[in-house]
């Protein structure tokens, strides 16, 4: 006998959802029955994704989102709702990066990262989580899930990306305090932290000879690819998942701990 995730009924908004991991996690929750809602900048490659989506027999809505922009946030969770239903699962995706040495740091690559990163990631999940309070508070026996992508910058400092780690960081205990003042409402709070994940966003990059200097350097000289991070979402995101919550999950090869 085996057992399946099967998340048939239940809605998920999918931030970042155009391109790299936030793509593929949006495919595997559909996959696994949820309707899923497509949230990023670039409707376009979200209109594209959903037509993939739909075309493997899966459920698919666009919702366009800038999370920089309190206003767009709050208009897209209300557009996710209304056009799918009462969001289940949050899976609070978006973020930037840029290198450079902290001595470097403008002010304004400070805020780019920590206005997408960190106060993006808290004022998403802050509003998705408004409205499942209200339903937690009719049922709190309800199963509703925010998965947040934080990283294993958030768990250790990485050479020239030193306010990407600090973001992160912010993210990882984000995470921590919404569990514990939200957990009364059947609402669990975890977070991913992937390590050096390949995507069409970071491939040149990796190609190079910088790029494959680092590799090197990971404890099994390889990097990982989205579907690495498949079962771990598919777990946070199930109902079986009821007894974890506040957990900060590394997803990263043993690189966070070697």
């Amino acid at each position: 006998m085996g057992i399946e995730v099967n998340l048939e009924g239940k809605i998920a908004l999918v931030t970042g959802a155009s391109s790299g991991l936030g793509a593929r996690f949006a495919k595997v929750l559909a996959m696994a029955g949820a309707s899923v809602v497509l949230a990023a900048r670039r409707v376009d490659r979200l209109k594209e994704l959903r037509a993939e989506i739909e075309a493997e027999g899966g459920s698919a809505h666009v919702v366009a989102l800038d999370v920089t922009d309190i206003a767009s946030i709050k208009s897209a969770v209300a557009h996710a709702e209304t056009e799918a239903g009462p969001i289940d699962i949050l899976v609070n995706n978006s973020g930037v990066s840029s290198a450079g040495r902290l001595a470097d740091v403008t002010v304004e690559d400070y805020r780019h990262i920590f206005s997408t990163n960190t106060e993006g990631a808290f004022f998403m999940a802050q509003e998705v989580a408004k409205r499942m309070i209200l339903r937690g508070r009719a049922n709190p026996n309800q199963h509703a899930r925010i998965i947040n992508i934080a990283s294993v910058a958030g768990l250790r400092v990485l050479p020239q990306i030193g306010i990407y780690c600090m973001s992160k960081a912010a993210v990882v205990h984000m995470t921590k305090a919404m569990a514990v003042e939200w957990l009364r409402f059947g609402i669990n709070v975890n977070a991913i932290c992937p390590g050096y994940i390949r995507t069409e966003l970071n491939e040149e990059h990796f190609d190079s000879e910088g790029g494959q200097k680092l590799v090197q350097m990971l404890p099994r000289r390889r990097l990982g690819v989205p579907a690495d991070l498949d079962g771990l979402l598919l777990l946070l995101s199930a109902d079986e998942s009821r007894f974890i919550n506040g957990a900060i999950i590394a997803a990263d090869d043993g690189h966070s701990v070697s």
